[in-house]
C-alpha cells in the first residue's frame, strides 16, 4: 500500500538585491555596446518588474553558481524544519543549466552541503525538471523506500545572458560583412525574461503536527516530444533543415563562440502558437479523465508561465477545456521574482504557504509547462 506523502516545508533563495527593469543592462551589459531594441517591448509584454541575478552589481563578478544556489535553499529549508543532513534520506536536484557536464548537478549540490552519504539523483530538463525531482522524492517516500526527502530546482540564467557572451558572434558577423548589428530576437528576448534563484521542498511520510502541510494527492507528467519540434534549446544551433546540431558537432571549436552555441534560444512564434494548445488543450483533458477533476474543486491555481503575456491565453485555453478557474483563485509571483525556470514552482508554493491565506481542506492545482520540446506536469495538493 502506498504511503501518503506531505510537503512539510518549502524554502527559496534569491541572490543579491532585486533588479529593476532600468538596471538590467547595467548588470548584464549591453550587446555590442548598444541598448537592446527588443528590451522595452519584451518587458512590457512579460510584466516582470524585478528579478534576481547571482552577479555583484559593483564588481560584475558572480556571487553563486547553480549548485551553490540550490545548496543555499536546502540549508534554509533544513533550518526552518529543524532537520539535519544526518536525518535526510534522499536529495533530488533539478536545473536547466548545470555548472559542468560531469559530475551530475545533484552530487555537486551534495558536495556544497557536505554531510554523510545519502541517495542523490539529478533531474535534467528545463522548467519541468523541478517537478521531475519533486516527483522522484514523492515516489521514493510513497513506495516506503525513504522516510523523507528534499527536492530542489535552481537556475543560474544570468551566466547565459551577459552581453559579453555575444561579442564573438557580433565580431564574426562584421568579419563576414553581415549587416545585422543586433542580436537575433530568439536570443535577445530571453535576456529580459529569466532570473536566478533556487527553491526546495521537504517531503515526509508524516505531516507537521502543529502547522500546515501540503498533502500530495497526485503528480502527472506528459511529454509531447515524440510529436513536437524543438522550441527552446542551449548548447546547440538550429540548422536550416530544422535539425538541432549539438556543440560536439561543430566542425571548428571557434564556431561555438561565433554562433553563440551556449546561449539560450527560443522560437517565439512556435512558443506562442503551441504552448497552450499542447500543455492545456491536449494535456488537460487527459488529466481530467484520469483524476475526475472539476474546476469547482480547485481553491488555488498555481501556474508557471514565462510572461504575463500568456496569462489571458492560459485562461482562454482552460475555458476551452470547460475548466475555467476565476483569476482571483490564481497565485503567481512572476512579476516580483521573475521567471526562475525549474525553481519557480517551489518559490510560488513557498510564498503561498507562508502567506497566511491557506485553509485546511483547500485544494491547490499546480501547472508547470515546458517549451523545450513541449512537456507539462500537473500536481494536486491538499492543505492539511
Amino acid at each position: 500500500m502506498a504511503m501518503t506523502v506531505y510537503i512539510t516545508d518549502l524554502a527559496g533563495f534569491l541572490p543579491n538585491a532585486p533588479v529593476g527593469n532600468d538596471d538590467i543592462e547595467q548588470i548584464l551589459g549591453m550587446v555590442g555596446g548598444k541598448p537592446s531594441r527588443s528590451r522595452r517591448v519584451t518587458l512590457r509584454n512579460n510584466g516582470i518588474q524585478t528579478r534576481y541575478y547571482a552577479i555583484d552589481p559593483h564588481t560584475g563578478r558572480y556571487t553563486h553558481n547553480t549548485a551553490q544556489l540550490a545548496a543555499e535553499s536546502v540549508r534554509l529549508l533544513l533550518r526552518r524544519s529543524g532537520l539535519t543532513l544526518e536525518q535526510l534520506d534522499c536529495l533530488a536536484c533539478a536545473t536547466s543549466g548545470p555548472d559542468q557536464i560531469k559530475p551530475a548537478h545533484g552530487q555537486m549540490v551534495q558536495g556544497e552541503l557536505g554531510g554523510p552519504p545519502l541517495e542523490v539523483v539529478t533531474a535534467a530538463g528545463v522548467c519541468t525538471s523541478g517537478m521531475t525531482a519533486l516527483r522522484y522524492a514523492y515516489l521514493n517516500i510513497a513506495a516506503g523506500l525513504a522516510r523523507n526527502g528534499i527536492s530542489s530546482g535552481s537556475e543560474f540564467a544570468s551566466s547565459f545572458m551577459r552581453g559579453a557572451n555575444f561579442d564573438p558572434e557580433l565580431a564574426s558577423r562584421v568579419a563576414d560583412l553581415e549587416k545585422q548589428p543586433e542580436l537575433a530576437f530568439e536570443k535577445d528576448f530571453l535576456r529580459w525574461m529569466l532570473s536566478d534563484g533556487a527553491g526546495a521542498a521537504l517531503l515526509s511520510d508524516t505531516p507537521n503536527p502543529d502547522r500546515l502541510s501540503l498533502r500530495i494527492d497526485w503528480i502527472d507528467g506528459l511529454s509531447y516530444a515524440g510529436e513536437m519540434p524543438v522550441c527552446m534549446y542551449s548548447g546547440a544551433i538550429m540548422r536550416d533543415d530544422g535539425r538541432l546540431q549539438g556543440w560536439r558537432e561543430a566542425e571548428d571549436s571557434q564556431d561555438m563562440l561565433r554562433h553563440s552555441y551556449f546561449a539560450v534560444k527560443q522560437d517565439a512564434r512556435l512558443l506562442n502558437d503551441q504552448v497552450a494548445r499542447v500543455t492545456v488543450n491536449r494535456a488537460l483533458p487527459v488529466i481530467l479523465r484520469k483524476r475526475d477533476l472539476r474546476p469547482q474543486d480547485v481553491n488555488w491555481f498555481v501556474p508557471h508561465y514565462s510572461s504575463e503575456y500568456f496569462r489571458p491565453r492560459l485562461f482562454d485555453a482552460l475555458a476551452e477545456c470547460n475548466f475555467t478557474i476565476p483569476l482571483e483563485r490564481w497565485f503567481t509571483n512572476l512579476t516580483t521574482k521573475g521567471n526562475v525556470g525549474s525553481a519557480a514552482i517551489y518559490l510560488m508554493l513557498e510564498e503561498l504557504l507562508y502567506s497566511g491565506r491557506l485553509k485546511q481542506g483547500e485544494r491547490i492545482l499546480c501547472y508547470v509547462p515546458e517549451s523545450a520540446r513541449f512537456s507539462v506536469y500537473y500536481m494536486q495538493l491538499t492543505v492539511v
